[in-house]
């Protein structure tokens, strides 16, 4: 049965989920392995109504971001409270959020304070991992959708109650951290360089324009 508020609309939740399965099923996974992991964050959808929540125990989908510079050079990362490690942005989806990709919006801006960016509605990654702190009923696993954003190594950003730290660093000299973090930078600087290497092509190219040309 289909939950609805008092106009008989769906209720934010179930918008949500809607939303988030279709996200899910439109996307090409890149690899065999995100594509079993995009199958097992549908699975868990169909079998709960309430499987982005935080209630939603021992999994629930939570979602993200990476952040890192235009050029792919620099990565921003949060030096966590909690994990005690350094992290992309994310954290539990809200009623509020219109979708994935809206949640994970809100949580870079609330715990990066940048106001400044660039968003691709496109999931990156997927990544599943045990959380120890999530729940007082035990180990919870976050089913993470990984969104990519861009912006400017100058670009304010702010230190939130959730984290020590936040910090741009070279992705040839990154922090100490777990290794699906590693291969989040690496997927994020690989999206980021081929859109540089087609946006380049597609301006050098007879008929393509260029930048300056279009600016003047």
């Amino acid at each position: 049965m289909t939950l609805r508020d008092g106009r008989g609309a769906p209720s934010s939740g179930q918008a949500l989920h809607a939303s988030a399965v279709a996200t899910l099923s439109d996307w090409v996974a890149p690899t065999p392995g995100q594509e079993t992991l995009r199958e097992r964050y549908l699975a868990h959808l169909a079998a709960h109504p309430d499987g982005l929540a935080k209630a939603c125990f021992p999994d629930h989908l939570t979602a993200g971001a990476i952040v890192v510079s235009p050029d792919g050079g620099a990565v921003l990362l949060n030096h966590h409270r909690k994990a005690d490690a350094w992290l992309a942005f994310g954290g539990h989806l809200e009623p509020g959020d219109a979708s994935l990709a809206d949640g994970a919006r809100r949580e870079l801006v609330e715990e990066s304070g940048l106001t400044s960016f660039a968003f691709d509605e496109e999931p990156l990654s997927l990544d599943s991992h045990a959380v120890e702190f999530c729940s007082d009923r035990g180990t919870v696993h976050h089913l993470d959708v990984r969104f990519l954003a861009t912006a400017e190594p100058d670009a304010a950003h702010a230190t939130s109650e959730e984290s020590l730290d936040v910090r741009w660093w070279p992705v040839d000299a990154l922090p100490v951290t777990f290794d699906d973090m590693y291969a989040l930078i690496d997927a994020a600087v690989a999206r980021v360089r081929a859109a540089q290497s087609s946006s380049s092509q597609s301006s050098s190219s007879p008929g393509g324009g260029s930048s300056r040309a279009a600016a003047e």
